[in-house]
């Protein structure tokens, strides 16, 4: 006997077909759909399993979670990991620095450099230079151009 149970409305049915044949949203809430309709067409966790390939525990914590959140659990949910280390005012900052005259003695600014004036700027304590590489690979704009990188086409 199940415990989690998936009885749509028609409603829901329709939205969750409708992603389904779209097909315009990541493969984890299509997936998810896939499987509320499946087991809401009566489908043992086994066939579903068999039909989607994924594992047994997924289709029961997709159960699970439609007991609570409903459709809200298409959503994907944050995902652990260490939060940004730079706000936007030390971002700006960093692009502001990275676009002034390097230091005496160099010919531009390096990553490394930049992390390292950042911290004698006391703008963060502590910052890596790969952390200051991907903070301005966001940056749409280069020194080394005119425009802001859009095509003028």
């Amino acid at each position: 006997m199940k415990k989690y149970h998936v009885k749509l409305s028609a409603s829901q049915r329709r939205r969750l077909l409708e992603l389904v044949r779209k097909g315009r949203t990541s493969a984890r809430v299509i997936n998810r759909a896939r499987i509320l309709l499946l087991a809401h067409a009566g489908k043992s966790d086994e066939e579903i399993m068999d039909a989607l390939q994924v594992s047994l525990l997924t289709i029961h914590n997709i159960r699970r979670r439609f007991q609570t959140e409903r459709l809200d659990l298409l959503d994907d949910q944050p995902r652990p990991g260490q939060p940004c280390k730079l706000d936007g005012k030390a971002e700006a900052r960093l692009t502001a620095i990275a676009c002034s005259s390097p230091p005496t003695g160099h010919a531009r600014w390096s990553l490394r450099l930049l992390a390292d004036e950042l911290v004698r700027l006391e703008v963060i304590d502590a910052i890596s230079h790969k952390t200051v590489g991907q903070v301005l690979k966001k940056i749409p704009s280069s020194r080394g151009k005119s425009s802001s990188g859009a095509s003028a086409k």
